[in-house]
């Protein structure tokens, strides 16, 4: 099981310093808003690949006035230290730390699987195309931490693309060379997307029915229908590049590329009623919203070849009636691994019992209640 059995952190966001001791048990955080609680689960999600529930760079996570970077660092069940931090000289760069030797993000994904629910994302049904491509890529990293550099390498060649289609005359060869490592890029992070969304649909159809409706889901984009109906990277990448090539006149004319696994989109069902998510009623939304994270921890456990995930839950349990609390802690419980939630007041947590380990947080301080 993954949990953390330590936090500290250095001058990271407002703690100057925190040394945490935890018990492995599920860790329920309270205090008043702006003491540091989702600062905390910030702190965690930066033990995982990417960059942290707030996609905050480097530097804004830097407390203010410290003399230079931050570190994060964490014992985890296993005994195993980790640590991640902003290294200032002589160069600014994220560092990471396994039991003391320098790793990569790559090593520390093999130890740590991190899913996570903030109130930014309860938009995402009724949001945009990218809002919604953006949550579901979040969910395909916590599965395959390697999703993140194929997305990064696909931007970069996309961004060269776009650069040589607003000059008016794109060179054939110089184009060629660039659609192709988009086209091995896209082909790679649809496979992925695909395969993620098989796994999850896997876990929503295994899951309990109760107060968290169940979703069905799809991928609208013409590489993951195919990577869903088992095409090889082989000919979705051709299938890529012959679309990269064919299409330059009238992306010229856009000054952009119009089509490609950027544009792809995640339809959500509301399973119950069978409307479209974004038309479900906020509470509705809400509850598939964290049907959906339980599912993507699910599909985590299941895989059997990782560690077990870490639930970070923002604000989750004060949009939720008693029952449904206990219902969510229940299932957390069931899960394994290791949540952090939040909230304002201790009572959120009592249905937990002694699951769980709450924490006042105050000002950038913490202590133990039990």
């Amino acid at each position: 099981m993954t949990a953390l059995t330590r936090l500290t952190l250095t001058d990271f966001r407002n703690y100057a310093s925190l040394s945490l001791p935890l018990d492995g048990r599920h860790v329920c955080l309270y205090g008043a808003n702006g003491a540091g609680k989702t600062n905390l689960l910030e702190a965690v999600s930066q033990l995982g690949p990417g960059r942290g529930l707030r996609s905050a760079t480097l530097q804004d996570m830097t407390r203010k006035d410290a003399p230079a970077g931050w570190a994060v660092s964490a014992r985890l069940a296993t005994d195993q230290r980790i640590g991640v931090g902003l290294e200032t000289s002589p160069s600014t760069k994220r560092t990471v730390r396994i039991d003391g030797a320098p790793a990569t993000a790559s090593d520390l994904a093999e130890l740590v699987r991190i899913v996570w629910l903030t109130p930014a994302m309860d938009g995402v049904f009724r949001g945009s195309t990218s809002d919604r491509r953006r949550f579901f890529d979040r969910q395909v990293m916590a599965h395959m931490p390697t999703h993140g550099a194929a997305a990064a390498r696909y931007e970069k060649a996309m961004r060269e693309r776009n650069a040589l289609l607003e000059r008016g005359h794109v060179d054939p060869a110089w184009a060629d060379a660039i659609e192709a490592r988009m086209a091995e890029a896209g082909a790679e992070m649809a496979i992925n997307r695909a395969h993620v969304l098989e796994a999850l649909q896997a876990a929503i159809n295994a899951r309990p029915e109760g107060y968290f409706p169940k979703a069905d889901l799809a991928l609208e984009g013409r590489s993951e229908a195919a990577a869903g109906a088992g095409d090889d990277f082989k000919s979705i990448f051709e299938a890529l590049a012959d679309t990269f090539r064919t299409t330059r006149r009238r992306d010229m004319a856009a000054g952009r590329t119009i089509d490609g696994p950027h544009r792809s989109d995640l339809s959500v069902i509301h399973r119950p009623t069978g409307a479209p998510a974004k038309d479900a009623s906020t509470g509705q939304q809400k509850a598939l919203l964290i049907g959906l994270i339980l599912a993507s921890a699910a599909a985590l456990r299941a895989e059997g070849d990782g560690p077990s995930p870490l639930l970070l839950l923002d604000e989750a349990a004060a949009h939720l009636d008693a029952d449904r609390r206990a219902a969510l802690f229940d299932e957390l419980t069931a899960l394994g691994g290791q949540a952090w939630l939040t909230g304002t007041e201790a009572f959120l947590f009592e249905a937990f019992g002694d699951r769980a380990q709450t924490i006042r947080i105050e000002d950038g301080h913490a202590a133990s209640d039990a």
